[in-house]
């Protein structure tokens, strides 16, 4: 049979393929899902595709053909980034914030002028791109154009996307001839105002290109149509889809390695008035220490094994036993206890805070960060989140942590929460780049809510 469409999320762990059909009617089809173990480290990620099909194929009980293949991927290490700016409040924060919303994993910032062990530890990372930043419009050159003089002669070859002061783009031109040089508009224009988006899209950009040359990945052009987007960006797109659908929403992703948090809320008027500097209105974080599989020890020495030990009599065989695809329930409900933790933490620290401080004219309350108290729907992706019997416990854990955390900018008034029911929010995201209206329609028939 001949498909519409057939998507490839690529994943460190798992690879998980989709077909679906009728994408241009009201009620797209999801016909079957397929899983398989990414097979990065065999040296050819179409393996991996190829077996997820298989299992397609055998549920639908005949051979499948497709119109369009789509794919996103945080496999081969996603796009290894190192930020460099002029204030860390201002321009350092703001490259931070468009590096993370594309789906860039950040080894290392620096803020004001760089220095020789700087370049030395860059070229320990061995970053697949440098993101260059500093001064508002017409505003400091210096810093930034000495930044860039150095950045010339690192001996390696890696593109350089700049999105600082407007004033020097000719001077940056030049001083960086020699390399791959992306430029877009200032993620810092004007003194407390954020304008990541087109850095977002130009860091995309660069990951395509990445990620079809990385180890393992090189055989992908056969297969996709468009461009492979970063799995954490297709959510993050998902995310805005949600928030256009619902308004002041939030999305996590709990994985093998890592929990993803995004929101989409301008917050709360309220705070918004004592808010110390300017925070995007799509925020993404990502905790690199907090996962369900690759990172469950180090999510066990967080919990506390004494802890963890008084609820589950076989602790130690469950440790062992730790897995992707859990086999019993105690298995599944051991996991759920891991990923309950990385869901309220990854929120906790997604979140900003109230901070007092005193001054001539007595105490007086400020906010820093990400305002998340307006925030009225929660939903969950992810392997654990929806796939798990125990995922309606976990998601709905959040409700009443802003009393524990009076301080926390945590959500307090949440009307709903749901979960991407086929797990297909990164298909999903990387649909929305080629037809919106497709997108939302698949959207729709995905959600599920807990009542």
């Amino acid at each position: 049979m001949k498909v519409d469409l057939l998507t490839a999320e690529i994943g460190s762990t798992t690879t998980i393929v989709t077909a679906f059909d009728k994408i241009d009617s009201k009620k797209p089809l999801i016909l079957a899902q397929g899983e398989y173990y990414t097979t990065i480290n065999e040296g050819d990620i179409t393996i991996g595709i190829e077996k997820a099909l298989k299992i397609i194929e055998n549920k639908l009980g005949e051979k499948v053909s497709w119109n369009k293949f789509l794919a996103t991927s945080s496999a081969a290490g996603g796009l290894k980034m190192t930020v460099h700016g002029l204030v860390y409040d201002m321009t350092v924060k703001a490259s931070r914030e468009a590096a993370l919303g594309a789906g860039g994993v950040i080894k290392y910032v620096t803020a004001g002028k760089m220095r020789k062990s700087h370049i030395k530890k860059i070229l320990e990372i061995k970053p697949n791109l440098i993101f260059l930043a500093g001064g508002v419009d017409y505003g400091e050159e210096e810093t930034v154009l000495h930044n860039a003089e150095l950045l010339k002669d690192l001996p390696i070859k890696v593109p350089i996307i700049y999105a600082g002061n407007i004033a020097v783009v000719d001077e940056i031109k030049e001083i960086l001839s020699n390399k791959k040089l992306y430029i877009t508009e200032n993620v810092y224009p004007k003194v407390d105002q954020l304008n990541v988006e087109p850095a977002r899209k130009v860091i995309q950009e660069v990951f395509s290109e990445h990620i079809i040359h990385a180890p393992g990945m090189e055989k992908i052009e056969e297969y996709v149509d468009e461009k492979i987007i970063p799995t954490p960006a297709a959510v993050m797109r998902t995310t805005q889809l949600l928030s256009e659908m619902y308004e002041h929403v939030l999305t996590v992703d709990i994985g093998g390695a890592t929990t993803d948090v995004d929101s989409v809320t301008e917050g709360d008027p309220e705070i918004q008035s004592i808010m110390i500097s300017p925070e995007p209105i799509a925020k993404r974080t990502v905790e690199g220490d907090m996962g369900v599989f690759v990172n469950a020890h180090t999510v066990i020495e967080l919990i506390g094994e004494k802890i963890l030990r008084g609820k589950f009599s076989s602790f130690d065989e469950l440790v062992k036993e730790i897995s992707p695809y859990p086999k019993k329930e105690e298995n599944e409900k051991f996991m759920s206890e891991l990923a309950e933790y990385c869901f309220i933490e990854g929120i906790r620290r997604h979140a900003g805070k109230k901070k007092h401080i005193y001054t001539p004219l007595g105490r007086k309350t400020i906010a820093q960060g990400k305002d998340l108290t307006a925030i009225k729907y929660i939903f969950g992706t992810g392997g654990v989140l929806t796939r798990s019997r125990f995922n309606q416990k976990i998601l709905t854990s959040i409700h009443g942590q802003h009393r524990k955390h009076p301080d926390e900018l945590l959500p307090k008034n949440i009307k709903k929460v749901g979960y991407d029911k086929n797990y297909i929010f990164a298909p999903i995201g990387v649909i929305s780049t080629i037809d919106k209206e497709i997108a939302m329609n698949i959207l729709k028939e995905d959600l599920e809510f807990f009542e």
